[in-house]
């Protein structure tokens, strides 16, 4: 007779999932004998649990559909949690099973003894204790129902033994996602239209809910006259083949997408929850269209407030709109895009052969080299900078990151993720020196699993953006220091394919012959510590506080790093 395990590893498969991501122990035991006798479904074996989740979440937002990973009683489950932090913030749906201590221990403070239901609460839509084997189907089906319908996490908590226990009763039913149109009733749209239509100077903000509605965007943008401004996450889905595309917004952002915004007399925002209350325009309208109720008016005030999907809303708004035929804020806008895409471009290339190498000559360079349908993954800090203004999409690359959550060491865990879910597709880590380091066993992974991603490391030996942090608050910096191996021949140790570049006339052949290699592969770029990444707008606060770093490094003794920071940023410029 068929266990519990059995029961939930069937009903896995007939949902669609092919892979499990975890780390094995004892208490899941049960379940991950249970995947080696089906034959169908991958372990998929990780050296670390945080890892696990942040896999499984990379390979939901690559397929779009459910994605599973697994941890042991205690330590091996409470792993997980950062990684299911960032999947639940990402909107992913993510099934985490979490395997608990013997049921008769609960509440004695057993060893490895932990609450999951507890802890798991703030980054779940779902979570729930199998406390006999008589619950498992129900609870399973309706954890895998709320991931998939409210695409975010599930937790499903399960002592040990009931996963080697009998379940007769269980007859599994596929668990998919369900497809609906939800748009705004049409007075809501009639509105909507009205503000539009009457409006001088419409700027549309967009964000990851776009995707799927590229062309109704563009198709709107037009009717509109609208400069089209992204969040960081909907880059991949909204700058691609879009006349009409002025550039990111935010801390990593455009001065273009940051003015455009500010100079609209209505700001039309589709599927983003932008969380910087500052690059919100100060007197505009605001229409929000989110398919979550609850997020409308939480960043800045709205006007009109509109639920549904991007993608169906402007199915019903656009017959609504009238064709503009003022293109002066579109014009004023495109120009002053042009303006800052070229200021941009100009420092990414080979600085007359100077080392430190420029990360922005790396990002570039990257993008250049990198396939049609590569996938990127980032880490936060510098990386997702440049990755943010240098990276092109083109509707058939993805860039994935902890862009919600902000978690240092997600672009490699992400990148397993990926290539994984997609063995033959091209996959880019861009990870910092700091990231890597933090969850660096996962290298091994690379060689386990057969994995062939391309780890390319802005070695800069510092935590880079902490440092920017603090100069902007007028801070010494301090304890942001990294002492670093050389990346490239640890990787070689390993037996994995590195490279380490030290001058900017070697990054070209480095990173060509990498991404040729059949097999994973570590690029350690040696890059400049001091190179800022200025966002669009500086407040008073910020210009004070770089002048009182300045004024504080001199008095601690360390004048040489301020004469990097204005060999860096300034005389370079001034060169050039």
């Amino acid at each position: 007779m068929a266990t519990v395990a059995d029961h939930l590893i069937e009903a896995l498969r007939i949902s669609g999932v092919r892979r499990v991501y975890g780390l094995p122990g004892d208490s899941l035991n049960g379940f991950t004998d249970a995947i080696r006798r089906s034959g169908e479904i991958s372990w998929e074996h990780v050296r670390h649990e945080e890892s696990a989740a942040f896999a499984a979440a990379a390979d939901a937002a690559l397929t779009g559909r459910l994605a599973v990973c697994a941890g042991s009683c205690g330590p091996g489950n409470l792993h997980l949690i950062n990684g299911l932090f960032d999947a639940q913030r990402s909107r992913v749906p993510v099934l985490a099973i979490a395997a608990h201590i013997p049921r008769t221990e609960i509440g004695s403070e057993y060893f490895q003894e932990t609450h999951p239901q507890d802890l798991f609460r703030e980054c779940s839509v779902y979570r729930e204790l199998v406390s006999t084997p008589e619950m498992a189907p129900r609870i399973v089906e309706m954890a895998m129902r709320a991931a998939v319908e409210e695409n975010g996490v599930a937790v499903v908590v399960i002592p040990g033994e009931i996963f080697s226990q009998r379940g007769s009763d269980w007859r599994p039913r596929p668990i998919t996602a369900t497809r609906s149109v939800i748009r705004p009733d049409d007075e809501s749209l009639r509105q909507a239209a009205a503000l539009l239509n009457d409006a001088s100077a419409v700027t549309i903000l967009g964000g990851a809910g776009v995707a799927g509605a590229h062309d109704k965007l563009i198709r709107t943008a037009g009717l509109l006259n609208a400069p089209v401004v992204h969040a960081l996450r909907g880059k991949e889905f909204i700058e691609y083949d879009n006349p009409f595309d002025v550039g990111m917004t935010g801390l990593l952002g455009f001065a273009s997408g940051y003015k455009a915004i500010k100079e609209a007399d209505i700001l039309l925002m589709l599927g983003t929850d932008f969380p910087y209350q500052q690059f919100y325009p100060d007197h505009a309208k605001v229409i929000q269209v989110d398919i979550r109720g609850r997020h409308l008016g939480r960043r800045t005030p709205v006007d009109l407030g509109l639920v549904g999907s991007v993608g169906d809303t402007l199915d019903a708004l656009l017959p609504l709109l009238r064709q503009k035929s003022d293109r002066a804020h579109l014009d004023r806008s495109l120009r002053h895009y042009r303006k800052t895409r070229q200021r941009l471009d100009e420092l990414a290339v080979n600085d007359r052969d100077r080392s430190p190498i420029r990360p922005e000559y790396v990002a570039g360079l990257t993008n250049q080299l990198a396939g049609d349908d590569a996938v990127f993954t980032v880490d936060v800090g510098s990386p997702v900078v440049w990755a943010a203004r240098y990276l092109t999409m083109n509707g058939r690359r993805r860039l994935i990151g902890s862009f919600n959550h902000g978690t240092m060491a997600c672009a490699l865990p992400l990148a397993i993720g990926a290539q994984t879910a997609f063995r033959d597709r091209q996959v880019i880590a861009l990870a910092g020196d700091g990231g890597l380091t933090m969850l660096f066993g996962e290298l091994v992974t690379l060689i386990q699993n057969r994995l062939p991603v391309k780890v390319i490391v802005f070695n800069n030996s510092s935590l880079n953006f902490v440092e920017l942090e603090m100069k902007a608050a007028g801070i010494v910096n301090f304890g942001t220091d990294l002492v670093n191996p050389d990346f490239a021949a640890v990787a070689t140790a390993m037996g994995i394919f590195g490279r380490r570049v030290e001058q900017p006339a070697d990054l070209q052949p480095a990173l060509a012959e990498a991404l040729a290699h059949d097999g994973p592969a570590v690029v350690d770029v040696v890059t400049a510590r001091q190179e800022l990444s200025i966002p669009p707008a500086i407040t008073v606060e910020q210009a004070k506080g770089f002048s009182l770093y300045a004024i504080r490094t001199i008095l601690a003794g360390r004048a040489d790093e301020l004469l990097d920071l204005v060999t860096t940023n300034v005389a370079r410029r001034i060169l050039d």
